[in-house]
């Protein structure tokens, strides 16, 4: 586990709680941001699982 991963999930945390903001408010727009940063952590969760990948095949 990398920083991609702990930023990772931390921005999808984030995502999560803006989105359900969002649908309690009726605030669409906080939704959109709160998928937004959702997508956001997953992209980078994928980047830490990339770095993880490429130092496994290196180090074998």
């Amino acid at each position: 586990m990398d920083k991609e991963h702990i930023k990772g999930a931390a921005k999808k945390m984030e995502g999560s709680v803006k989105e359900a903001t969002g649908k309690m408010t009726g605030d669409k727009s906080l939704e959109a941001k709160g998928k937004a940063d959702k997508l956001q952590g997953e992209a980078r969760k994928a980047a830490g699982d990339a770095k993880d990948a490429v130092r496994k095949a290196t180090r074998d």
